[in-house]
């Protein structure tokens, strides 16, 4: 794939301008990181930069021609220009639209985009690791293009449906990601996940929720995963699922989600696979103490009981917890005391230790330990390096 890396007015200052905001990273050391990812996915990329819209318009049009798709930070443009709105839409190459910092906390004229509903997705507040994102999008839609389908009103309940090459029915993948249930992080995160496992043979349903700010808190992100799951029985028909083979998937802050999803949803999944998962939400360090406040809002920690799976044992599903030792994020021992407590309560539980693995590595195709996770979540054979923790 030709991957050209487009980037609008301003956007030569990086590493300059409000580096509080945009970072210290120059706009040569961000093109230098998304060459060296792209060609790790096998791809080549192109690099520009204009300050000018006319310029933007020209090369956009060129790109019909000369690439597959595009990561495209209008910078201010995007909030001005219908032209690169019109432009991207014409030139019909899938564009993913890239945004530095959270352009939803900043100003309000800030918060609309103009160029965005002709661009295939968008990516913001994740600093210059969003261009590295968009690439990466950008690879598997191109890989396995999906379905989009709503499951609910909101324009965040939506989920990506991937259906293998052969016949079904098909055994099917709920996803969750992660991200701390915050809004710069959104489904992307589990693209490639979603396409190894479909390649595996398994139908996956990668869903969107409502995170935090501005829509959501934790009665709207659990009931989200919660209507995506049961949204399955209304698809299934048309879509080729079995319905007795549904396992949810859930990574990080996702897992929290997932665990409440497999518990409650009347689609009953065969396995829960919590994946370097926020488990034990009452004893996961201070450090997570203003993220799981702004999850639960007024209400503080006195919701726990409610939110934390931990506490709300036993799930009536099995668990599979995969978590890697070298995890800088999530601690390990949130799986270890999971499981240990599952068993107690009477599920059936199992703890895989990834020995190399980090946070991010854990629904990374491209990361050692990828096989172990891919079993998992197939429900596959486990192989232990350790034995389950004892109870």
């Amino acid at each position: 794939m030709r991957i050209l890396l487009l980037n609008g007015p301003n956007l030569n200052l990086l590493g300059r301008r409000a580096p509080d905001i945009y970072g210290s990273a120059t706009l040569a050391d961000v093109a230098e990181q998304c060459r060296a990812h792209a060609a790790r996915l096998g791809h080549q990329l192109e690099a520009l930069q204009s300050n000018h819209e006319g310029e933007l318009i020209d090369t956009i049009h060129a790109a019909r021609e000369t690439a597959d798709g595009i990561a495209f930070n209008p910078g201010a443009f995007s909030h001005t220009s219908y032209a690169l709105h019109d432009a991207i839409e014409a030139a019909e190459v899938p564009t993913v639209e890239i945004h530095i910092s959270n352009v939803r906390e900043r100003e309000p004229w800030r918060r609309i985009s103009l160029t965005e509903p002709a661009c295939v997705y968008q990516i913001f507040g994740r600093g210059v690791a969003g261009y590295l994102d968009a690439i990466s999008h950008l690879h598997y839609r191109m890989a396995h293009p999906p379905l989009t389908l709503s499951y609910g009103p909101h324009a965040e309940q939506v989920a990506d449906l991937r259906l293998p090459d052969a016949p079904g029915p098909h055994p099917v993948a709920v996803l969750v990601h992660g991200g701390g249930w915050t809004d710069p992080y959104t489904r992307d995160l589990m693209d490639g996940a979603a396409v190894d496992l479909t390649t595996r043979g398994t139908a996956t349903w990668n869903i969107e929720y409502r995170r935090i700010p501005p829509a959501g808190g934790w009665r709207d992100s659990i009931a989200d995963v919660t209507a995506a799951v049961d949204a399955l029985s209304s698809i299934s028909g048309d879509h080729g699922l079995d319905l007795d083979r549904v396992t949810v998937v859930g990574h990080s802050a996702g897992a929290q989600l997932g665990f409440f999803g497999a518990k409650t949803a009347s689609v009953r999944p065969v396995v829960f696979v919590s994946l370097a998962g926020m488990l034990d939400l009452g004893n996961i360090g201070p450090g997570f103490d203003d993220l799981i406040s702004a999850f639960l809002g007024d209400d503080g920690h006195a919701r726990l009981q409610e939110v934390d799976p931990i506490r709300a044992l036993p799930a009536g599903v099995s668990t599979v917890a995969v978590h890697g030792r070298v995890d800088r994020s999530v601690p390990p021992d949130q799986s270890r005391r999971f499981v240990e407590a599952a068993l107690v309560a009477g599920d059936p539980s199992r703890l895989v230790e990834l020995a190399e693995a980090d946070h991010m590595d854990v629904i990374s195709p491209l990361a050692t330990g990828w096989e172990e996770v891919a079993r998992a979540c197939l429900g596959g054979p486990v192989r232990f390096e350790d034995p389950p923790p004892s109870v």
